[in-house]
């Protein structure tokens, strides 16, 4: 081609290929839908818990208040006037505590971030660094009845359990790794990769077996519960899936976060309403 034609047409052609290729992407994405198109509710603003309902296994007004005060930098500072190892011993349990949202809740994406500290509390050589989320709640008690995206870490076997489902007094529908031989020991895998379908019990559902995580490195984790009324709730932890739990006896109920046997700092706490009910596909493509 003569290069006189050529420079001539280029300027014609280049902004049509790119308009083109602009107009591709766009449509590639069209009805996809995307959750982070709103703003989430921020639900602790980082000096007090006026937001929140508190309640601990020991009554009194002056417990909650301690148990959950402000870290330094904005963050929730659990346990943080607290002596190491505190009810361990003598006042066995007693703080015991969660914070529940005012509300109910029953489609929405909650956030949060978690890390652990140093000290130790109540029950920590049953169950280590524990505490949760539990969403769903239908009883307000220490524990609830409801379901539980479970925060923890096993020091003595190197584990995590950040992100198992632990339920008490729901039921829903929940695949696995059926080559692990114990139904309670086995994890969660999705049918794409073989998981089979389990029946139905309280308690333990661990999450997937090579979960990324931090566990005493002073790191935060980053976790999500996605959750479509009674139809599914999806767990992620550092932005891939963990868990998935479908069929839920519950649709709506309040959320709350634990303290429990050791010192964490909470960050970052925020919900999302979802009015749409969206295809739980749209969430399982992230592990």
């Amino acid at each position: 081609m003569d290069f006189k034609i050529f420079t001539r047409i280029l300027p014609i052609v280049v902004p049509f290929i790119f308009f083109t290729c602009k107009t591709a992407k766009k449509e590639d994405t069209a009805g996809q839908p995307d959750i982070n198109d709103t703003v989430y509710t921020v639900l602790y603003n980082g000096k007090n818990m006026d937001n929140w309902n508190i309640i601990c296994r020991k009554e009194g007004r002056e417990l909650p208040e301690r148990v959950f005060t402000a870290g330094d930098k904005g963050e929730m500072h659990v346990f943080k006037d607290f002596k190491d190892g505190y009810g361990s011993v003598t006042n066995k349990n007693e703080t015991h505590c969660m914070f529940f949202t005012k509300e109910k809740y029953s489609k929405f994406s909650f956030k949060f971030e978690y890390k652990w500290g140093t000290k130790k509390f109540n029950n920590f050589d049953q169950f280590q660094y524990d505490a949760g989320l539990y969403f769903h709640v239908y009883d307000v008690k220490i524990w609830p009845k409801g379901i539980e995206y479970q925060v923890r870490y096993n020091h003595l076997e190197n584990r995590n359990h950040t992100g198992d489902i632990w339920n008490s007094g729901a039921s829903f529908d929940w695949v696995a790794d059926n080559s692990i031989t114990d139904p309670k020991l086995r994890t969660y895998l999705p049918k794409v990769e073989g998981g089979q379908q389990q029946e139905r019990r309280p308690n333990e559902h661990r999450a997937y077996k090579n979960a990324i995580y931090n566990g005493l490195n002073g790191k935060w984790n980053q976790c999500e519960v996605i959750v479509m009324g009674d139809k599914y709730a999806v767990f992620k932890l550092n932005g891939k899936v963990v868990n998935v739990l479908t069929n839920l006896s519950h649709k709506e109920g309040y959320i709350g976060l634990q303290a429990e046997t050791a010192e964490i700092f909470y960050r970052d706490i925020k919900i999302k309403r979802i009015d749409e009910e969206l295809p739980i596909n749209t969430f399982l493509n992230q592990r």
